[in-house]
């Protein structure tokens, strides 16, 4: 049995989970998520604890239960504590702004850039060079900051562009004649 799925989830106070033939539903102080039950796997609920196991002995079932109890242990810590994203913005003249559910940004293109969040999300801009993406769905946050990302990749000779805050770019040495 996979090492993950064996691992029960405990399930902090103030977060309800409701798990139906069908799907399991997570609600916490950060929002409602919800996701869809595999086959393979067998969920069951023991007062405050979460356990998967695989439906019958195949390599896949095994596979889909850590799977599936890595994306619920995810929705648990989202609707807890939640999930964020850091991006810092490297170059001269580089602006964010963060109005309302829009990010708008100034990264040396001949327009500025309106970036538009989806439901859930929250954008804050502590200065014009940072940004900070949260929410409750991890996969939804990786998301959008990697798409935020690829707006302006940061370019390998001087390193300009928009990257992770825990982003190490490794610069190109110029051609020499």
């Amino acid at each position: 049995m996979s090492r993950v799925g064996k691992m029960p989830i405990t399930v902090p106070q103030g977060v309800d989970v409701s798990v139906t033939a069908d799907q399991i539903t997570v609600k916490g102080a950060n929002g409602t998520l919800t996701r869809p039950v595999n086959a393979l796997v067998e969920v069951r609920k023991e007062g405050s604890t979460l356990s998967f196991a695989p439906a019958n002995d195949g390599m896949e079932a095994n596979a889909m239960s850590g799977t599936m109890r890595a994306l619920v242990n995810n929705m648990v810590n989202g609707v807890s504590k939640g999930f964020e994203k850091k991006l810092n913005l490297v170059g001269v003249g580089f602006r964010a702004q963060a109005a309302g559910a829009k990010l708008n940004l100034s990264i040396g293109f001949s327009h500025p850039v309106v970036k538009d969040m989806p439901a859930g999300i929250t954008v804050t801009c502590p200065t014009q060079t940072e940004i900070v993406i949260k929410g409750s769905d991890r996969q939804v946050v990786g998301q959008i900051a990697a798409e935020v990302r690829a707006i302006r990749p940061p370019e390998p000779y001087k390193g300009k562009g928009i990257r992770y805050a825990d982003e190490r770019v490794v610069l190109k040495e110029t051609k020499k004649k």
